[in-house]
């Protein structure tokens, strides 16, 4: 039967003698007690007794805290104090301590009182920190749990180091940002991801060009693994941007570009190709007599690509659909072979011009005169050799001088390999010149016989500025 202490404590030892503590808890207040022994301390506590005292529910606070100073590593000094205490706290640490606790709003319980009742009273010959061990559990240092988990980290990150120097910034750049932390959660989660990354990352880019389940299902878990919003395909793709250069943006037909900027594919009709004028099947031979656009898919490109009439022949690339759709209404079957991007390379359009270029045809690019524009140049240099066409800073100068009223420029720069004096000056102008703005030059090139317009250039008056530039200077462009 409980007591009831403030009617029968008796003054001598304030009522410690009724909980079987003997010592005075005053005796040794200011004494500290020892840090956090191990497992093994608990051997000697009398855990019946130690659960009526140090177990009452109202000192779970008591104890948690306790704990928590343990696990830092911090010594049992000082007090520890409850803000709001109800009344079954008040009455639980009345109890342990043999007397009613300070008035006030507030509960404060001296560490080294606890622990010196404990020792005297034989529940904990070892003290406080013995007794919370037997009570909840060992206790693990921070540090250590801290050290175990960042050393699974690198275990799981491991794989990492297999891939390819292009890479090597990308891993930089995920260790640091967090990126598969947040997707994995725990380093459990994140060995199994970081392989799948790595062993898609190392089959790319995909060469031809394949649906992504296809990819997945050879290379993976199923067909299934880089379906979107999945961590795993977060994370390739995060690669994948690295691997091909692609800019940023977001929503679903950048995701789809920036996936077949790898050669991975939705499905073999969904990436297209606008050009004007190839030969070499019975429908393009049809549109290129009415001097007519064509679209052609990846699928029709893979069964039957169009290169019978321009081997050893010039294509000219355009960025924009206005300039190839203006030459199809000024020049119709006249026009020379054109292919138009539309943007970012896509698929279907590497797909072409790398046919294209391994039978002899040379290729001559036009773009925006913007960072944008030079990024989607710089993305199909990589993939394919071109050489300039209208595309210098002497190109780009003429063209600015000649603008009545242009854009300025917008966005991050970027390197001109080709010409890295077209990055000097379109950061010296800071104007955008749009291929719309020298449609009318583009067009007189497209117009003249073939010899005339080998390597037209805004600087016709200096006859060696109309080759762009030698090929040796352009070991990445062309060869």
């Amino acid at each position: 039967m409980d007591v009831d202490r403030s009617a029968t404590r008796p003054e001598g030892d304030g009522g410690r003698a009724a909980a079987g503590l003997t010592a005075p808890p005053d005796a040794t207040a200011d004494a500290a007690p020892t840090g956090p022994p191990r497992a093994e301390a608990r051997t000697g506590v009398d855990t019946e007794r130690l659960g009526r005292l140090l177990g009452d529910p109202g000192l779970a606070w008591f104890v948690d805290r306790v704990r928590q100073r343990m696990a830092r590593g911090r010594p049992l000094t000082g007090s520890v104090t409850m803000s709001d205490p109800d009344e079954s706290q008040r009455r639980a640490a009345e109890r342990l301590l043999g007397r009613a606790p300070r008035s006030g709003g507030s509960l404060g319980m001296r560490l080294a009182t606890v622990d010196e009742i404990l020792r005297r009273s034989g529940v904990s010959p070892d003290g406080l920190a013995a007794a919370v061990i037997a009570l909840t559990g060992p206790v693990v240092l921070h540090a250590e749990t801290r050290n175990r988990e960042e050393r699974a980290w690198e275990e799981a990150y491991a794989p990492l180091v297999s891939l390819d120097a292009g890479l090597a910034r990308w891993v930089e750049r995920i260790r640091r940002d967090g990126l598969v932390r947040r997707l994995a959660r725990t380093p459990e989660a994140a060995a199994p991801l970081v392989e799948a990354a790595v062993r898609a990352l190392r089959a790319l880019p995909a060469s031809p060009p394949t649906a992504r389940a296809t990819f997945a299902a050879q290379n993976l878990s199923g067909a299934h693994a880089l379906d979107e919003g999945t961590p795993l395909a977060t994370l390739v793709l995060s690669g994948i941007r690295c691997l091909t250069g692609f800019p940023d943006g977001s929503g679903a037909q950048w995701r789809r570009e920036a996936w077949a900027s790898a050669g991975l594919l939705k499905d073999d009709l969904s990436s297209t190709v606008l050009t004007l004028n190839l030969r070499g099947t019975p429908a393009l031979d049809w549109m290129a007599d009415a001097g007519e656009p064509a679209v052609l898919t990846l699928r029709s490109l893979n069964r039957l690509p169009p290169v019978a009439s321009v081997a050893a022949g010039t294509v000219h690339i355009c960025e924009n659909p206005a300039v190839l759709s203006t030459a199809a209404d000024t020049l119709g079957p006249a026009c020379p072979p054109m292919v138009c991007l539309q943007g970012q390379p896509s698929a279907a359009a590497l797909t072409l011009l790398r046919d294209l270029s391994m039978r002899g045809a040379r290729l001559l690019y036009h773009g925006d005169f913007d960072w944008g524009g030079v990024r989607i140049a710089a993305a199909l240099a990589r993939s394919v050799p071109w050489r300039p066409w209208r595309y210098t800073a002497a190109d780009y100068r003429a063209a600015v001088t000649a603008a009545a009223e242009a854009p300025n420029l917008t966005g991050p720069p970027a390197a001109t390999p080709w010409d890295p004096a077209l990055a000097v000056a379109l950061a010296e102008c800071g104007i955008r010149v749009e291929e719309e703005t020298v449609l009318g030059d583009l067009l007189t090139d497209l117009g003249r016989r073939p010899a005339e317009a080998h390597f037209a250039s805004a600087a016709d008056a200096n006859p060696t500025s109309t080759e762009p530039l030698a090929s040796s200077a352009l070991p990445p462009w062309d060869s």
